[in-house]
C-alpha cells in the first residue's frame, strides 16, 4: 500500500469503567505522523447506544478508518466495524466476540487460576470496580497517582453493555490486528490469544496491564500504524 493510499482516518474506542481520555498518549503518536484521529466517547450504557454513537463518528470519516478498540471496545468495533467505511480493525487487549457472543458469555467459564475482575454488584443497572482493587487489576503498570485517580473518576458500565450481543462481527470480512498484554488481569492472556487467532488476526504482544493503551502509548500506535499500511493488501 502508497503512503498515498495510506488509511490516514483513525477512530479509538474505549473499553468499560473508562472514557476516552486514556487514548491521549496514543492520540499524540499519531498526529505526530499526520493521521486524522477522532476519539469516540461511548456511554457504555448498552452496546446498541455505544455501536450508535461510533457509527455516528464513522458516518464524518472522509475516508478509509482504521477502528481500535480497547477491552469492551472490541466489542462495539466488532459490530460497529461493518461500516463500509472501515477498512481495518485493531484490538487493544480487547474483547472479540462472535456471532451472538457478549462481554458476559466470554467472562462465564473463566480458565482456572485465572484473575476474577473486581466488579461489584450492580446498582440500577450499572456496575463498577471496586476501586481499592482497581490499580491491581486494571492499571498495575501505572504510577499510583494516576491508577487512584481512574479508580476513582469510573465510568458506570451498564449491565446492558455487557451483555449485549453482537450480531454480525466484522473481523469475519475485515483484516485484523491485535495487541496482547501479557500481564493483563481483567482479559487473561490466554484469552486474548485465542480470540486474536479464531480472528486470523496479526498479532503482537507487549508485557502490560490492561491498561497498555495508556502505559504504552509507542507500541499501540505502531500496530495502528501498520494496520493502516497494510489494510487494503490485506483485505
Amino acid at each position: 500500500m502508497s503512503a498515498d493510499s495510506m488509511a490516514k482516518n483513525v477512530v479509538l474506542v474505549h473499553g468499560g469503567f473508562v472514557d476516552g481520555s486514556g487514548w491521549q498518549g496514543v492520540y499524540d503518536q499519531l498526529t505526530k505522523d499526520g493521521f486524522n484521529v477522532t476519539i469516540v466517547q461511548n456511554p457504555t450504557v448498552s452496546l446498541e447506544g455505544d455501536v450508535a454513537a461510533t457509527r455516528w463518528v464513522l458516518d464524518g470519516q472522509d475516508g478509509p478508518v482504521v477502528l481500535v478498540g480497547h477491552s469492551y471496545g472490541g466489542v462495539v468495533i466488532s459490530e460497529a466495524g461493518n461500516h463500509p467505511n472501515v477498512a481495518a480493525l485493531v484490538y487493544i487487549a480487547a474483547f472479540a466476540p462472535d456471532k451472538g457472543e457478549s462481554v458476559q458469555t466470554l467472562i462465564a467459564d473463566p480458565p482456572p487460576g485465572a484473575p476474577v475482575p473486581p466488579i461489584l454488584p450492580p446498582r440500577a443497572g450499572l456496575l463498577l470496580l471496586d476501586r481499592e482493587k482497581f490499580a491491581e487489576s486494571f492499571a498495575a503498570d501505572l504510577p499510583a497517582q494516576q491508577a487512584a485517580f481512574m479508580a476513582d473518576s469510573q465510568v458506570p458500565w451498564g449491565v446492558d453493555a455487557l451483555s449485549g450481543q453482537v450480531t454480525e462481527p466484522a473481523w469475519r470480512s475485515k483484516p485484523c490486528w491485535y495487541l496482547i498484554a501479557t500481564e493483563d488481569r481483567m482479559i487473561p492472556p490466554p484469552a486474548q490469544r485465542a480470540m486474536s487467532e479464531r480472528t486470523g488476526a496479526t498479532v503482537a504482544e507487549a508485557a502490560g496491564s490492561h491498561s497498555i493503551y495508556v502505559s504504552q502509548p509507542a507500541a499501540v500506535a505502531s500496530l495502528i500504524k501498520d494496520a493502516a499500511s497494510r489494510a487494503n493488501s490485506a483485505s
